[in-house]
C-alpha cells in the first residue's frame, strides 16, 4: 500500500502540527503499514523501528512485541538516551544482532503494536492502518509462503485480542484503509 501524495502531504502535515517526535503506524498484519512507514521515514528524513525486529517468533505476538518496544526504544527514547534494539531472526528462531538507532528529529516505529497504550507518554502520532482480513491473510500469504497459514491465522486472533485491550484503532490520530486512502468516519 502506497499513500498518495496529498494523501501523504497532509499525514504530514498533521504530524509537524502535533509536535510528536515518534510516529506509531499500528494495525493488523498485512494492511500496509510497512510501505506507509518507509514513504513516512522518507519524507521525515528519519529511521524506522520495524516491530518484525522486535516479536519473539510468531508465539510472542504483538504484546511481547510491545514490551521490547518500551524496554529497547521507547524508555531510552525518553530519557534521552542512545536507541539500541536486538533484532529477532525468525528463520533461526533466536535473537540475532543489535542495531543502534541514530538520534533524529522523528522516529518511525510501525507494525502490530507499535502504537499501545505505552506509546502515550512520549506523545507519539498514532496512523491506523486496516483492511479486510480476507485481503491481510492473502497478502501476508503472498509475502510468508502458503506454510505459514496456521501461524497467520492464529497471529490474527493474538492481535485481535490485543487491539481490543489497547483500542488502538480508537486512539489512533488518523486512519487509513489498506490502500492508503483516509478512513470515512461517518
Amino acid at each position: 500500500m502506497s499513500v498518495s501524495p496529498s494523501v501523504l502531504g497532509t499525514l504530514l502535515d498533521r504530524i509537524r502540527t502535533s509536535g510528536a517526535r515518534l510516529v506509531c503506524v499500528d494495525g493488523p498484519a498485512g494492511s500496509g503499514k510497512t510501505t506507509l512507514a518507509a514513504q513516512l521515514a522518507d519524507a521525515l528524513e528519519a529511521p524506522v523501528v520495524h516491530m518484525d525486529d522486535l516479536y519473539e517468533g510468531w508465539a510472542g505476538g504483538p504484546d511481547a512485541g510491545a514490551a521490547n518496544l518500551r524496554r529497547w526504544v521507547l524508555e531510552p527514547l525518553a530519557a534521552g538516551e542512545p536507541v539500541r534494539y536486538r533484532r529477532y531472526d525468525w528463520v533461526v528462531d533466536d535473537w540475532a544482532e543489535w542495531h543502534d538507532v541514530p538520534p533524529s528529529a522523528h522516529l518511525v516505529v510501525e507494525g502490530c503494536g507499535a502504537a499501545a497504550r505505552q506509546v502515550d507518554m512520549l506523545g507519539a502520532f498514532r496512523v491506523w492502518v486496516e483492511a479486510d482480513d480476507a485481503e491481510r491473510l492473502r497478502r501476508g500469504l503472498q509475502r510468508d509462503g502458503r506454510e505459514a497459514r496456521d501461524h497467520w491465522l492464529r497471529w490474527m486472533v493474538d492481535e485481535s485480542a490485543h487491539y481490543a485491550r489497547e483500542a488502538t484503532r480508537q486512539r489512533a490520530d488518523l486512519r487509513l484503509d489498506g490502500f492508503g486512502e483516509p478512513v470515512d468516519e461517518a
